[in-house]
């Protein structure tokens, strides 16, 4: 018997190899503290966003959340909204996106970065601002039998 867990089931297609334009996209932007880049409070973060959420009678649009690594010790979370949220530091990315989609484990995450750019260097484009699609927790992967991950890499970012 399968147990109900808290994120949907990613459909890749519409994230591989594809190449779009955000014009003014909204997002809420939040913090989490990494420890050598491994998230520490990544639950307690994304619990503050569905409060913020529930509290703004918004949605989550395509259950996006983008993780901007910063830092060792700092990921930024860029969670797509269909309106401002109160009390939240809201933002709008604007930019050319290239984005692709892989599945695995999590260390092979280098071996992807490197594959993205040789995806991006085949555009003739070259990405400025990484951003991570982490699409389910860990045992939402481990019940879709998946762990896909998409690269968005923005080409000419703009906050």
């Amino acid at each position: 018997m399968q147990t109900e867990e808290c994120c949907p089931k990613f459909n890749p297609e519409p994230w591989q190899e594809k190449s779009f334009q955000w014009n003014d996209k909204l997002f809420v932007k939040d913090k989490v503290f990494t420890f050598f880049y491994m998230p520490v409070n990544f639950g307690q973060t994304m619990k503050r966003l569905f409060r913020k959420l529930q509290e703004s009678n918004a949605t989550c649009q395509d259950n996006m959340v983008l993780s901007d690594h910063t830092s060792r010790w700092n990921m930024d979370l860029y969670m797509a909204v269909d309106k401002p949220l109160k009390n939240a530091e809201n933002v709008k990315l604007k930019g050319h996106i290239l984005s692709k989609v892989y599945e695995g484990p999590y260390k092979d995450t280098a071996v992807w970065c490197k594959d993205f750019e040789s995806f991006a260097a085949t555009k003739s484009l070259t990405v400025n601002k990484w951003l991570m699609w982490y699409t389910t927790c860990p045992k939402c992967a481990k019940k879709y039998g998946k762990n896909y991950v998409a690269i968005m890499g923005m080409t000419n970012y703009v906050l």
